[in-house]
């Protein structure tokens, strides 16, 4: 997962709660940081995402294939 990625899993998850979520949940599985700590500490999106969904309880079936987006015709 890209950071692009990883933004845009988060914008359509959460709309407009996602700032604060990133700025303000502690995720205890990236070391107990945020999301914005995590990233800026070199953690992958990928894991952060993961960790996010976890803790703000996102069911699995909307974890993964997120943030992609539709392939170019």
């Amino acid at each position: 997962m890209r950071k692009s990625e990883f933004d845009r899993a988060v914008e359509d998850e959460f709309g407009p709660r996602g700032a604060p979520l990133l700025r303000d949940l502690v995720l205890p599985s990236v070391g107990y940081r945020t999301a914005t700590e995590a990233l800026a500490a070199g953690v992958s999106p990928r894991d952060v995402w993961l960790a996010l969904c976890v803790e703000a309880d996102v069911p699995e079936s909307r974890r993964h294939g997120v943030g992609t987006r539709e392939p170019r015709r």
